[in-house]
């Protein structure tokens, strides 16, 4: 008989095509891993995953368990969903997941706010620049750059934000000022690296601004820093943008870019006391700071 322990298992391999990666999610050595796997093959009598020294691939069987699996694991996923924060307690773990600007800026300098209000709530930020799945609990709450098209999501816009052109003090010292976007063109840019970006959002924000690119990094925090220390201009988020860092908007009538912040939740869990107590204070904060975006 399948079990779920070794399915779960078995669902992590298949998603990440290694034994060392999909080993370190889990928190399983690999080569135990690996022995559970080959048990599991050894119990159904059916070869489950091509190895080789580029990592693994599901066999046409594994391809047919991976549908089965998928299912049985969004039925777990249901249940404890249905079944979670009954008891009405405020407390617990809450992952939020966000971009990088938002999650960095905002949200990680007044968590201490959070936790006043609710000191037995653990707060887990995951600020990256990716999409997270709900349904299978990658997160509780996803601050998101869209609304969701599927899913049983509940999603709100919760503000609108700018992205503006800025440069250091320094840099604008040794190029004078700016004018036009043409003069512009000749400066050096601070970027993105686009394959590296999950959300369609964030790419080609520059590509009608920008001719000479000399960085470019993944990282909202990196892109800042580096723009700060007068590498070049770049597109920050202006509600990041502090007085301490020496940043000074460029062609502000010229360059700005409004984008839209939407808070989801999974349905089953948009009443469980702990996270619908994260919600609010995120949506409070968001609204009590509003001007600042």
């Amino acid at each position: 008989m399948l079990d779920w322990d070794d399915l779960r298992i078995f669902l992590a391999v298949a998603r990440s095509g290694s034994f060392v990666a999909s080993g370190r999610a889990l928190g399983l050595n690999h080569t135990t891993l690996a022995r559970r796997l080959t048990a599991l093959e050894s119990s159904i009598g059916t070869r489950l995953f091509d190895r080789s020294p580029r990592g693994v691939q599901p066999t046409k069987a594994g391809l047919d368990l991976i549908e089965h699996a998928e299912r049985i694991e969004d039925e777990v996923l249901a249940a404890g969903r249905r079944i979670e924060g009954q008891d009405g307690a405020v407390s617990g773990v809450v992952r939020l997941s966000t971009p990088e600007a938002f999650g960095t800026y905002f949200i990680a300098p007044r968590a201490h706010l959070l936790n006043a209000a609710h000191p037995q709530v653990e707060l887990e930020l995951a600020p990256e620049s990716r999409t997270v799945n709900l349904s299978k609990r990658e997160a509780d709450i996803a601050i998101s750059l869209h609304r969701p098209d599927q899913g049983r999501l509940q999603a709100a816009r919760l503000v609108d934000y700018r992205i503006g052109l800025y440069a250091s003090e320094d840099l604008l010292a040794r190029v004078g000022p700016l004018e036009t976007l043409a003069a512009l063109r000749s400066q050096p840019f601070i970027s993105y690296i686009e394959e590296m970006i999950d959300l369609p959002e964030l790419r080609n924000l520059d590509r009608s601004l920008a001719k000479r690119c000399v960085f470019r990094s993944s990282s909202v925090a990196a892109q800042m820093e580096a723009v700060a220390s007068g590498l070049g201009f770049g597109l920050l988020h202006c509600f990041a943008v502090g007085p301490h860092m020496r940043l000074v908007r460029v062609l502000p009538d010229a360059v700005e870019v409004v984008r839209s912040y939407w808070m989801v939740l999974h349905a089953d869990l948009a009443r469980v006391p702990r996270i619908r107590a994260v919600a609010d204070f995120v949506a409070e904060r968001v609204r009590a700071e509003a001007g600042s975006f």
